[in-house]
């Protein structure tokens, strides 16, 4: 049931969201919550994460959200992740991926080989991670699994000073 009573669009699905503690992800949760989702959020940062878990749980009457710290650059705790979030709930409807960062610069030629590292963590290899993670929970949602990673309009209009970043996203 969402706050005023009546059940949302996504009442009863079980929805996990990474990243959930940026500004993308707060505003995940609270519309998921919402919608009357139980939502799982995870983030690397445990204070960050329980101010937006709290945030969204207070602005939707008590609604069912739920925070894990998660180190998504590590596959073993992505994968425990998925394997209790389905086993607490049943079942994963839903991953909304969120996890971001960004590095730019002036010029092509001026980008650091770090920020490349540290966006190919970020925007590539957390996705990779979470994909394998819930591939086969989602698989066992029924046909009502989804994947939701989302991007940004750079990834199509690369600049040259966003290089690293563009090509992370794209």
């Amino acid at each position: 049931m969402n706050a005023d009573g009546n059940g949302g669009p996504l009442d009863g699905a079980v929805i996990a969201v990474a990243g959930a503690a940026g500004p993308a992800g707060r505003a995940a949760l609270l519309r998921l919550a919402e919608a009357g989702a139980t939502v799982i959020a995870s983030d690397a940062d445990p204070a960050r994460l329980a101010e937006a878990v709290d945030a969204a749980r207070y602005a939707h009457g008590g609604a069912t959200v739920v925070g894990d710290t998660v180190d998504l650059l590590d596959l073993a705790a992505t994968r425990d992740w998925a394997a209790k979030t389905e086993k607490e709930f049943g079942r994963i409807d839903g991953l909304v991926h969120l996890v971001g960062g960004w590095r730019g610069s002036a010029s092509f030629t001026e980008t650091e080989l770090k920020d490349w590292d540290f966006l190919e963590k970020l925007l590539i290899r957390t996705v990779q991670h979470t994909s394998l993670a819930f591939h086969d929970p989602l698989l066992r949602a029924g046909g009502r699994g989804r994947y939701a990673l989302i991007s940004q309009v750079g990834a199509h209009k690369p600049v040259a000073g966003n290089a690293a970043y563009n090509a992370g996203k794209a």
